[in-house]
Parts: C-alpha cells; sequence; structure tokens
C-alpha cells in the first residue's frame, strides 16, 4: 500500500486537498479564544493581592519563577485548576494538571 501523495509538482507545495484539511485545522485554532472564566486567577489569591500571570510547562515555570524573584516578586506556582481547562480532552486535562503550572505574582512588601 503506497502513501497517499500530500505535494503538488513544484517542491514545498502541498497537494490541494491537503491544504484544505490543514487550513480548517489552522482556522479553528486561530479562533479558539479563552473564555473569561479561564482567565480568571484563583479568587482566594486574587483576594490575597496575588496577579494570574499566565500558565507554563514545568521547566518554564521554574524559569519563570526564578525571573520575577529576581524582579523582586513573591512568586506561587500554582496547579491549573479545572475551571482554566474545561474545553480541553479528557487526556489533555490530565497532561495539564501533571506537567503544567499557573504562575501568581505579587510585590514583595517593602516593609
Amino acid at each position: 500500500m503506497s502513501e497517499p501523495d500530500i505535494r503538488n509538482d513544484e517542491p514545498g507545495d502541498l497537494a490541494p486537498e491537503v491544504m484544505k484539511s490543514l487550513s480548517f485545522v489552522v482556522q479553528h485554532e486561530a479562533h479558539r479564544v479563552l473564555s473569561e472564566e479561564q482567565l480568571e486567577g484563583d479568587p482566594e489569591l486574587l483576594a490575597g493581592g496575588w496577579e494570574r500571570r499566565f500558565i507554563a510547562d514545568g521547566r518554564r515555570a521554574e524559569e519563570a519563577e526564578q525571573l520575577y524573584r529576581e524582579l523582586g516578586y513573591e512568586v506561587l506556582a500554582e496547579p491549573v485548576r479545572p475551571q482554566e481547562m474545561k474545553d480541553d480532552c479528557e487526556d489533555c486535562q490530565l497532561l495539564m494538571a501533571m506537567q503544567f503550572k499557573t504562575i501568581y505574582t505579587r510585590k514583595r512588601d517593602r516593609g
């Protein structure tokens, strides 16, 4: 069984069927918008003066923690909350829960 030809005659050009298929995926991802609930931080942390920054994987979270500390911030790396990944598939949610952290910062007390 031979593999389908995904290229056109020109080097680097993809066949129209493949372009159409990939175009759908790209357009879908381009229009994916996180809900307000997914972007909001933990209400208890926000009430304590923490600011939600972003979600990062393990190594990047460690780098962000170090950078923010060097900039004079207190830093928390909290597990990703279920609300932040409610639209993801179960496998994605499991991966997020195991490998990703939500980074929070707040200014250090100068007193």
